[in-house]
């Protein structure tokens, strides 16, 4: 019936065979995305093994679906490692800021942004708080990468500025994550 473009048919398969998806997918891991893009690929390997099905074909469905999952996963694996992409998957994401998301996403993109100079005046004032109570908690070499870092300087360039290996930096950003997390 889904081979025939039944989207009913179509709707069932996909629901009946998301868990296959999630089982071949679970111990992959894509670089510069996360566990739902591969979620995603593979259910598009399955959309397609719906759609391609021959019953004629000696297989059953399962086989041919997990086969069809299995392939995009990979594809989405090879397209992740190739060099091209190695700057995005090694760089630090600018989302996650260090201290509270939602005062730090209405100050800095004006999402969530009030008119209310109350409101702003009360969301500078948490973020200022946070960003204190985190500072707290840093070791000096922690606290200069963290102030470098706010300032808008890469891992690089806070290398050359510190004097330290890119490693280090990198993982002085890694530390000051945890430690905002934990807060």
């Amino acid at each position: 019936m889904a081979a025939a473009g039944n989207r009913q048919a179509e709707e069932a398969l996909v629901t009946r065979y998301r868990r296959l998806v999630r089982i071949i997918t679970r111990p992959y891991f894509l670089a510069g995305g996360d566990s739902d893009d591969l979620i995603q690929e593979g259910m598009m390997g399955l959309i397609k093994a719906v759609r391609e099905f021959d019953c004629s074909k000696e297989a059953s469905f399962r086989t041919f679906a997990e086969v069809c999952i299995r392939h995009r996963v990979f594809s989405a694996l090879r397209a992740a490692a190739r060099e091209k992409h190695s700057p995005l998957n090694r760089s630090i994401s600018l989302e996650t800021p260090f201290f509270d998301s939602s005062a730090y996403a209405a100050l800095t993109t004006g999402r969530g942004f009030s008119a209310d100079p109350e409101e702003l005046y009360i969301l500078r004032e948490n973020a200022e708080r946070d960003l204190f109570r985190i500072n707290q908690q840093l070791s000096p070499l922690e606290r200069r990468v963290l102030s470098l870092y706010l300032d808008g300087m890469t891992c690089a360039e806070m290398a050359r500025e510190l004097n330290r290996p890119v490693k280090s930096v990198e993982n002085a950003v890694q530390r000051i994550r945890r430690k905002a997390a934990r807060r």
